[in-house]
């Protein structure tokens, strides 16, 4: 099966593209380009809708989640149950919830700036719309979160501005500091890794989507610092003033 176009991957900012349905199965239906991006690094897939593309009253499709099939770049919409499914080869309109996506990009974005702050390898992690969490191999007394929340909205008032680029497999072989998480293999196997750079702030690979500049993820708390092992410290944070 031919690869889809991810278009996710060059504009996170798009809510919706014109598609094609190329597969129908039990798992869930594959298209042949899509803006949902599959659960993986720790950040959740999307849901949203597949409509006709024609503009017809023909069935919704309401997607519960999207995740990663068999290749590194399959993707798979699951439905909700119950819902129909298009036929193959259907022209659709494939529309992500915006909103829940936007808040994916700032927290998933803001984890990266608190990876810049605390100096231990990354042992897990969690996007979420409400709360967001990062797990570090550091010595207890090492993190404060007054400290740490004030580090972050430094970051993000800076406003950073934050892009992708790619490198070789064997590039990422030879620089082995790129890589901050124990938990997470980075995006490779395609010959290319996907580097996530916040200018003059940190380098890592990610395949996740991010926002643009650290001023659009807004002001940040550090909800609490966890133990969760001999020198494992889990730091939840959280958007300030914000509930879905």
């Amino acid at each position: 099966m031919a690869t889809p176009e991810l278009v996710f991957r060059d504009d996170p900012y798009a809510r919706l593209c014109t598609t094609t349905v190329v597969a129908v199965e039990p798992g869930g239906i594959r298209l042949d380009r899509t803006v949902f991006y599959p659960m993986g690094g720790g950040q959740p897939g999307d849901i949203g809708v597949l409509r006709p593309a024609d503009g017809t009253e023909g069935a919704v499709v309401e997607i519960a989640d999207t995740v990663k099939g068999d290749g590194p770049d399959d993707v798979v919409h699951v439905p909700a149950a119950g819902a129909p499914v298009p036929a193959v080869g259907a022209r659709m309109i494939a529309e992500i919830d915006w909103p829940r996506r936007h808040r994916h990009m700032r927290m998933h974005s803001c984890l990266h700036l608190l990876c810049s702050i605390v100096p231990g390898s990354v042992t897990g992690g969690q996007v979420g719309t409400e709360r967001s969490r990062l797990d570090f191999n550091v010595p207890t007394a090492s993190l404060d979160k007054e400290t740490l929340a004030r580090a972050l909205n430094e970051l993000i008032a800076s406003d950073h501005p934050i892009g992708a680029r790619w490198i070789g497999d064997d590039e990422l072989a030879a620089q082995p500091d790129l890589v901050r998480t124990m938990s997470v293999a980075p995006p490779a196997g395609s010959g290319r890794v996907r580097l996530i750079e916040v200018a003059g702030v940190d380098l890592q690979p990610c395949g996740g989507t991010h926002v643009a500049r650290t001023g659009e993820i807004g002001t940040v708390e550090v909800v609490k610092i966890e133990n969760k092992g001999k020198q494992n410290r889990r730091v939840v944070v959280a958007l300030v003033g914000e509930e879905k």
